[in-house]
This record gives C-alpha cells, structure tokens and sequence, in this order.
C-alpha cells in the first residue's frame, strides 16, 4: 500500500548543519507522566509557547493548551473543565498525522511519540522538550507520578522493540522539518536527544543534526509496506516481520549517530 505523501516533513533530506535560536511561538513542551514531570508545575510559563499534555499529565499544570489521550483513556480521567483556549486532541486528529510520518508501526505506537509526532506537524516548533517521557521505569517505587501505573511503552508490542531507535527516527524527521528535540530530564531516559534546561530553552542555541542518508531508510519502510491506515495495527495479523523492523531500528540509531553523536540514550 502506498504511503501518504511525506513532502511536508522531508522538502530537503540533506540539510546543512545549522544552528537555530529559539524564538517566540516556537517552544512546545510535551509534558508526559513519568515520576519526575512535576518537576514542569514550578517552571514559569513564559519559557514555553505552548505546553502539550499526554493522558493524565494535564494535572500537573492548570495552563496547559492541548491535551493528547487515546480513544481508551478512562472518561473519569479526563478534565472535566476545558477551558476555551484548550484542546483535547483524540484519535481522529492523531492518526492522519501519524500517518503523514509514516504510521504507528514506524514511528511507535506509544503516547510519548504519538503526541510529538501530532505537535510536529499541528504547531511546526522550532523546540520540542520532553519531560516525563523518559520511558524507564523503576522495578520498585512509584512509575508515574501520580503512583505506580502500566508501563506502556514496554508491553509486548512489535512497534516498540527499540524505544531509542523510535526517538531517533523523530529527532531525525523533526530535524529535517527545522525542529530540535530536548530533554529536560536528569534521569535515564530512553530518549537520544540532547539535554538541556527548560531555563536556557530562550536563549540556548541548538544545533540541528545533520542526518544524511535519511531518504534511504524512509525507502525501505516504504518498500515494506508496513502501513496501517486506520492506526489499529493491533487488531489482526498483518504479517509485519520483527526482524524486518529490528533493522530498520538499527538504520535509525546509525544515522541518529552518524549525525549528532549520540549512539544510545542519552
């Protein structure tokens, strides 16, 4: 099946290294619910342009903007009043935005890539921070911040055999679209982006990593055809081979190295 048309993320694959200063309007923090995201409850809202909560992270923060949740996050969950100026964002403005991407089985299919992968295209940042979304979870103690919780990202999923190489392959398709992904967490983290803080994100200048070969990779998932439309790639057996998708994790994690340095989370 053919893929959507991608030109919007990939106008040009082999980019220059170039060096990028935050400006008004560009800042997105995605704030998701690892134990130390109310780290974000202290920070003044003027370091960012538009705060974007996964599923119950919306509590931390009174201001968010937009709220991203799947179709089964529980109804008692969810805020109850939504102010105006705020958005929740479902299924049915994710998934064509995954889609443009490539789909879940490339990308991941987990909140913390779903939600960055709906802010690249819906608010264009020229930053994007993480916190919360460190994807390691402590075999004792609390994995969330509001408790102890199910560890999405490491269920038995086919799409989510490399939580790094999926962060990688954002970083990469963000950077070509002119975006710097950051991690404004001190903890381990699954995430091969730089780190940073969230008080530095005005004036710091980020470096855009220079990722060559890039089209080559996005060539192979295309000649798979590992593409779900309707994002519920769960629902059947659509054949997708394990070890077809392990290398092409393998090809994400090369050209994350070959392009910033980082070769395993950061």
């Amino acid at each position: 099946m053919p893929l959507p048309d991608r030109g919007l993320a990939f106008a040009s694959l082999e980019r220059r290294r170039a060096m990028i200063m935050a400006q008004q309007t560009d800042i997105v923090l995605i704030l998701g619910s690892g134990p130390n995201a109310p780290q974000a409850k202290a920070w003044p809202r003027a370091y960012f342009d538009r705060i974007v909560a996964i599923n119950n992270a919306w509590q931390i923060r009174e201001d968010w903007d937009d709220l991203v949740f799947p179709e089964d996050f529980p109804a008692d969950r969810r805020p109850q009043n939504v102010l105006p100026s705020q958005r929740l964002v479902q299924a049915d403005q994710f998934v064509p935005t995954q889609n443009a991407y490539g789909g879940f089985v490339y990308a991941g299919g987990t909140m913390a890539f779903t939600t960055a992968y709906w802010a690249l295209q819906a608010l264009r940042p020229k930053v994007m921070a993480f916190l919360g979304c460190d994807m390691v979870y402590p075999k004792a103690g609390p994995t969330h911040f509001y408790g102890t919780g199910a560890a999405d990202p490491l269920r038995a999923d086919i799409t989510l055999q490399d939580l790094g190489a999926k962060s990688a392959r954002l970083g990469a398709l963000a950077a070509a679209q002119g975006c710097c992904c950051v991690n404004l967490s001190s903890e381990p983290s699954e995430l091969m982006f730089q780190r940073a803080k969230a008080s530095d994100l005005r004036e710091a200048a980020f470096v855009l990593p220079e990722i060559r070969g890039m089209d080559v990779v996005l060539k192979r998932e295309d000649d798979l055809g590992y593409f779900v439309a309707t994002g519920r790639y769960w629902e059947r057996d659509f054949g997708f081979d394990a070890q077809e998708l392990a290398g092409l994790d393998a090809a994400w994690r090369a050209l994350w190295s070959a392009g910033c340095g980082m070769t395993c989370a950061a």
